[in-house]
């Protein structure tokens, strides 16, 4: 499937759109890339390890990860291999949070099929 620039925005859009409509956390782009790489990249994580993996500051994950935790989407637990470490790890709440925003890009991505199928079966 080949999507254009203009069409992977406006299914961004119909994500986000929906997703502010819904009383649950309003991420920025910062946090929400740092939650997605908790959760779909391979375990463990610290603060330096995201930091490198995002290519930002380590206090600039840190905020982030104090907002994530906030609003109960990651969960901070000393490393018990080494005690000077903090993990970053995933919680119930945060997985719920992503599936339901998965749906949200599912359901985007399938409005935006459904004009290209209705043109072509009008002949347009």
């Amino acid at each position: 499937m080949d999507i254009k620039p203009v069409e992977a925005l406006d299914l961004w859009r119909g994500a986000i759109v929906e997703s502010v409509r819904r009383d649950g956390p309003d991420l920025s782009a910062r946090q929400m890339a740092l939650l997605l790489t908790v959760y779909i990249t391979p375990p463990p994580h610290t603060v330096r390890g995201l930091a490198e993996t995002l290519k930002v500051s380590k206090p600039a994950v840190t905020r982030a990860v104090d907002r994530l935790a906030e609003y109960g989407l990651v969960k901070r637990k000393v490393d018990e291999k080494d005690r000077r470490s903090v993990l970053i790890q995933r919680t119930v709440k945060g997985s719920v949070y992503l599936r339901e925003f998965g749906e949200m890009v599912a359901a985007a991505a399938q409005a935006c099929r459904v004009p290209e199928t209705e043109d072509a079966a009008s002949g347009g």
